[in-house]
């Protein structure tokens, strides 16, 4: 049978197509986080000049440091600042105390520093086994909502609170999705203060720890955005390709199923370890790179999930430096993007708004590792089976190449078989992602070639 993409994958790659022209820009959907559990954090400036030449347009801080406030006036980078666990108590308790905390940390350094959102405490709910903390959060969130209010910012400045997936009871399969009945009552408040006041409701999915729980080459192949099987949802007959997309939409479902189906989501943190513990499953700077790198790609697509289509979550990736004072297994401090001191890049995720393989460090551009001499093609191995063919087609295109080339009429339509298109797609997909060995994978069923494939009038870019 032809392989014939749908005309929903069309309409992501021409949305995909049209926000590569603005790669030189920041882009208000991808964040980063910024968490300050070290001791050899960059002066502020430094971290203000490296994210000004990056395309990320937010910027997450874990508390509310001036310093960090103040060096990103005039950027234009959206500010998330936080009041943790521990100030949760006296903002609760005295309102006074949320207006003198408003006047500390937004009232000095806004509008000159695009401070946007105050996320009030960090896994609360889940993290926490003082249920008086607990039932303290949204008398806090609502004297720091009515301290901006009565400074003229409640409109402009939103107040949320960050949790773990674990307030679910269930995520798999998404549409099945609710929150856990013990936090129900707690989440109710919440999301109904959150909805009379437009704030996000911000998540942590975290793929890495579902490979972790469950370490089998499929399951990494579905957590970075790999060509794989794909699970499908029993309850909508949705498959799902990636873990991200599912996590997200259990969210979503477990919002409708409480009746907050107009409530944002935000995806305060996720990412991926490049390092770990000997034999630890899942930490490496390949699968931190393909991770990230595949996760940008992604909400550059625009694509959406299969419930919250065509539109990207505002999603902070984890995080723009190691914390190398954070306690716990040693992959906790192996988060971070840039190097320190130099502030060069521990890996290309195509962030830069130079090109995806050079990084800014303070005072200068350092190239990465050069490129290797010659030209390759990608291709697949012989003996490749039809499904894992499928999946590398479906995998490259979603990833917003141009695959008109091999639809009816395309220059490289003809021969119509699946090696061929798939053959077509895999090449393409490899040139544009950066041509590194690691973009021709696709599960150990591709090759590189020195041979040009190419036939007719159908070109194989190289």
């Amino acid at each position: 049978m032809p392989t014939v993409l749908p005309l929903s994958m069309f309409l992501s790659l021409s949305l995909f197509i049209l926000s590569t022209f603005n790669f030189a820009e920041s882009q208000p959907f991808i964040g980063i986080n910024y968490g300050q559990v070290a001791n050899n954090l960059p002066p502020p400036m430094a971290t203000a000049n490296l994210l000004n030449s990056t395309t990320v347009g937010k910027i997450r801080l874990h508390g509310a440091d001036p310093a960090i406030i103040k060096a990103l006036s005039n950027t234009g980078i959206g500010i998330v600042i936080g009041a943790t666990n521990g100030e949760i108590p006296a903002l609760a308790s005295d309102p006074n105390a949320a207006m003198r905390w408003v006047n500390s940390y937004v009232l000095p350094y806004y509008p000159a520093s695009n401070i946007i959102l105050i996320t009030v405490g960090n896994e609360v709910i889940t993290s926490s086994t003082d249920q008086g903390l607990i039932s303290q959060l949204l008398p806090a969130m609502k004297n720091v909502q009515n301290a901006l209010k009565s400074v003229l910012l409640g409109d402009k400045v939103k107040v949320s609170t960050v949790h773990s997936m674990s307030v679910l009871s269930q995520s798999y399969p998404p549409s099945s999705s609710f929150f856990n009945p013990v936090y129900q009552d707690t989440m109710r408040g919440l999301l109904e203060f959150q909805r009379e006041n437009g704030s996000p409701f911000a998540i942590n999915p975290y793929p890495f720890f579902a490979y972790k729980s469950d370490p089998r080459p499929e399951m990494l192949a579905f957590c970075l955005f790999q060509p794989n099987s794909g699970q499908v949802d029993s309850g909508t007959g949705i498959t799902y390709v990636n873990m991200f997309d599912a996590q997200l939409d259990a969210v979503r479902s477990a919002l409708n199923a409480m009746g907050f189906k107009d409530t944002e989501i935000m995806v305060a943190e996720t990412g991926w370890p490049y390092s770990g513990d000997i034999n630890e499953a899942g930490p490496s700077v390949e699968n931190a790179m393909a991770y990230n790198k595949n996760l940008i790609a992604r909400l550059r697509s625009m694509a959406g999930t299969p419930l919250m289509p065509g539109k990207s979550v505002d999603t902070y990736v984890f995080a723009l430096y190691d914390e190398n004072l954070k306690p716990g297994p040693s992959y906790q401090r192996a988060f971070g993007l840039y190097k320190l001191p130099d502030l060069t890049m521990i890996y290309d995720v195509g962030l830069s708004k130079i090109n995806s393989s050079q990084t800014p460090s303070p005072n200068q551009v350092t190239p990465l590792s050069p490129k290797k001499p010659g030209t390759s093609w990608c291709v697949p191995k012989a003996g490749v089976s039809d499904a894992q063919l499928q999946a590398n087609l479906d995998y490259s295109c979603g990833q917003g190449i141009d695959c008109r080339p091999i639809q009816p009429a395309g220059a490289c339509f003809e021969p119509n078989t699946l090696l061929s298109h798939a053959s077509y797609a895999m090449n393409l997909y490899y040139q544009t992602a950066g041509k590194n060995p690691w973009n021709c994978d696709f599960s150990q069923s591709a090759t590189l070639t020195s041979i040009n494939p190419s036939y007719n009038i159908c070109n194989y870019p190289g």
